[in-house]
């Protein structure tokens, strides 16, 4: 019998994620919520039909953790991938502005016919990224060692 993966299996190592379904694609969204980054690490590189984000994310799967040890929370640099791109749309973000930051939101998918449909990130402010893709591709790996989050704590959504 096999066990399902819990969120505190992956502990300090680094994650390396993928999702081909919209369930999948929420774990990945909860674990880049609140990401940030520079308008000019987004990278379409249509005749490899990808796009790639480099984001800063919060580590969620250490938050309780970090808590827990009196530890502050980490960010890590990690590559948001979404795969067979056919097209991109944008709303509210000015590419132009090379000091615009970005704080991405959610990561969802919206389903066409047959396995096309669009890959949504909702970001603060009323932006958004739209890819219409072929079929549902994402990945989520991370690239750098956790780093102490500049404002040490988690972000406040007024909660």
């Amino acid at each position: 019998m096999t066990e399902d993966a819990r969120f505190e299996d992956g502990g300090e190592r680094p994650l390396n994620l993928g999702a081909l379904d919209a369930g999948d694609l929420e774990v990945i969204s909860s674990l880049v919520q609140d990401a940030v980054l520079p308008v000019t690490e987004i990278r379409w590189q249509a005749s490899k039909r990808r796009v790639g984000l480099l984001v800063n994310r919060i580590r969620w799967e250490d938050v309780d953790a970090a808590r827990a040890r009196g530890r502050p929370v980490e960010r890590v640099q990690s590559l948001l991938v979404i795969d067979n791109v056919l097209g991109m749309a944008s709303q509210g973000v000015d590419r132009s502005d090379r000091d615009m930051i970005l704080q991405l939101m959610s990561v969802t998918f919206e389903p066409g016919e047959d396995a096309e449909g669009f890959v949504v990130l909702t970001l603060a402010g009323d932006g958004a990224l739209r890819a219409k893709v072929e079929a549902l591709e994402v990945a989520l790996r991370d690239v750098t060692r956790p780093y102490l989050a500049p404002s040490g704590k988690l972000p406040d959504h007024g909660a």
